[in-house]
């Protein structure tokens, strides 16, 4: 639990003008009208708050989960068990991820209103259902990145190990997690740019309704390829940055702390 949440605090808060770009690239708005380079923190409180609980519940999902399950380095069921492992710990996280991410999003592309503000504005007009628009997606978002990311991260742990003769120490597996996450985000982007267009919906349109299907053929038929991957370079950047300060955070924490 104390691993998982100073790494996903760390990671959110270091990267936070990243994910701001990332967001604003991918609005309906187009970047500029989200407000450019301005308030880059924008949300951040909202991110401070979720990452410590957010990130702990999935590690804890996690860990528990792989113990449960054939994980030998041997084992040629050890990708499935860390795709298993990730996914379950991808659904828990996202019950405290998503309203996080709502409220982050939202004050993102409207930098001159507040988080509390934002936050009032959506639970009046929306209810508890607001904060959890866009759970689907997100789910749907992070599950494949998990199913790509975990197993590789893991495969490239046990690779470097075995090179070396002795388990990886944390920054290696930092160097891995940076590998895995890059690529993981690129894969995923377009789940990425549905997800941001259906949480910054505005209530009752069509993207509001959470398809994300919808929202993947909406986007592909008005701006094409380019629209699913807006957005992709700062995604990727933060990711591999991200993979790099989460995962290697991560070990060192835990080997500090077991």
């Amino acid at each position: 639990l104390k691993a998982g949440g100073i790494a996903g605090v760390c990671v959110d808060l270091i990267l936070f003008p990243l994910d701001t770009i990332k967001t604003r690239l991918q609005s309906p708005q187009g970047f500029r009208k989200a407000g450019g380079f301005r308030g880059i923190y924008a949300g951040v409180p909202s991110t401070a708050i979720g990452s410590f609980p957010n990130a702990a519940a999935f590690f804890i999902t996690y860990e528990n989960v792989k113990s449960m399950l054939p994980h030998g380095s041997s084992s040629y069921l050890s990708p499935a068990t860390h795709m298993v492992a990730a996914s379950l710990g991808e659904v828990v996280a996202c019950l405290i991820r998503v309203p996080s991410e709502v409220v982050k999003q939202r004050a993102q592309v409207s930098p001159s209103s507040s988080t509390l503000r934002i936050l009032s504005h959506t639970l009046y007009h929306e209810g508890i259902q607001g904060l959890y628009r866009g759970y689907k997606s997100t789910v749907l978002r992070e599950i494949p990145f998990s199913l790509v990311q975990f197993p590789l991260w893991e495969s490239l742990k046990d690779l470097w190990s075995w090179k070396q003769g002795h388990v990886v120490d944390s920054w290696q597996s930092a160097v891995c997690g940076a590998f895995a996450g890059g690529f993981a985000a690129v894969v995923t982007t377009p789940l990425d740019v549905a997800k941001t267009r259906i949480m910054l919906a505005k209530a009752g349109s069509s993207n509001a309704r959470g398809n994300v299907l919808a929202a993947l053929g909406g986007i592909w038929r008005t701006e094409g390829l380019s629209g699913l991957f807006a957005g992709v370079v700062p995604r990727m950047a933060a990711i591999s940055l991200g993979g790099f300060i989460f995962l290697g955070t991560y070990e060192k924490t835990r080997q500090l702390l077991l």
